[in-house]
């Protein structure tokens, strides 16, 4: 597998994280196209998420009920108990519990989707810092709970489009029974307008790198179809490096986990530039990998086996 020297020199200059509130970890344009990794990624004996979880919905800003809609019919997706055609999305994210079984953990982490608060007033106003991003998270339920916060795409975020598309962190929860508890959280942006060449390959030819055609998105909506790809890349590294100190290879503050590990796969025949030898509509000549609930089509990024050290895809 060949990559041009000059891309990889100038892709490492944007491999940029900060920390924050723990553990922090971004999805970025550097992980879509580089070689994948295959070196096992350590555990560090931290506490991994497990048993019945909810995911918690934040919508900040203007979303159409239909865009909302791809999001939530993905979550319910992650549960082996909906309906689904193969390959799955469930089928995807058992891919996850490989890590449980090596951790010896109580029981792998099931999840369903819970309440979904909408701010469509922008309370907070259109340009956002991450102490405000955890504001937003600290309005779900904080406890057996991941809070995802999603923004619209004309809200603009501290680093986004320049160094990241989401993160996936950790902070304390408000006193609770005499108790203050770590609860995860989850940012996934909207580029359709701001950077769709940094945060939504393949659906948009990147902004450097190999130039090959994009593809069609599944649910046809570039902005939320891509979303849907970085947010199960950042939940399978909530999963399996929550707070920080699980699952992960590299630095801490700057992490490879379960998905950014492999990045730039979606299926078998992926080199840097092409995703894979997807899955392709008929009707429509959308790429996916994966079916969901209520007839959905998803495309997800390929995860790091633990038992086979090598990067699992669906097709």
């Amino acid at each position: 597998m060949a990559i041009l020297a000059p891309a990889q020199s100038i892709l490492q200059l944007f491999f940029l994280i900060s920390l924050f509130h723990g553990s922090f970890a971004s999805r970025k344009l550097t992980e879509l196209v580089q070689v994948p990794q295959t070196q096992l990624l350590e555990y560090h004996n931290g506490p991994l998420l497990f048993g019945k979880t909810s995911i918690n919905l934040i919508w900040y800003g203007k979303f159409k009920p239909s865009q909302r809609a791809i999001i939530s019919d993905f979550i319910t997706s992650l549960s082996s108990s909906s309906s689904q055609s193969q390959p799955s999305v469930a089928t995807w994210w058992k891919t996850t519990e490989k890590y449980y079984l090596l951790a010896n953990a109580k029981r792998p982490l099931s999840l369903y989707l819970g309440k979904q608060i909408l701010d469509d007033s922008y309370s907070l106003g259109k340009s956002l810092t991450q102490k405000q991003l955890l504001q937003l998270a600290s309005r779900g339920e904080q406890r057996y709970s991941i809070n995802v916060v999603l923004t619209a795409s004309d809200v603009s975020v501290d680093g986004f489009c320049m160094s990241r598309c989401g993160n996936h962190g950790s902070s304390m929860s408000a006193l609770a029974k005499g108790k203050n508890y770590r609860f995860a959280y989850i940012w996934v942006g909207n580029s359709e307008t701001q950077c769709p060449g940094y945060c939504a390959w393949p659906f948009h030819q990147p902004i450097y790198g190999p130039q090959t055609p994009p593809l069609g998105a599944p649910n046809n909506d570039l902005g939320l179809d891509a979303m849907v790809s970085n947010l199960a890349s950042l939940l399978a590294g909530t999963a399996t490096n929550p707070f920080g100190n699980g699952y992960y290879q590299g630095p801490a503050g700057a992490p490879l986990e379960a998905a950014s590990a492999c990045p730039g796969v979606y299926a078998k025949g992926a080199y840097p530039g092409y995703a894979g030898d997807l899955l392709v509509d008929p009707t429509t000549g959308a790429s996916y990998n994966a079916y969901g609930a209520n007839g959905r089509k998803y495309l997800l990024p390929a995860l790091y086996n633990p038992s086979t050290s090598s990067c699992s895809t669906l097709v």
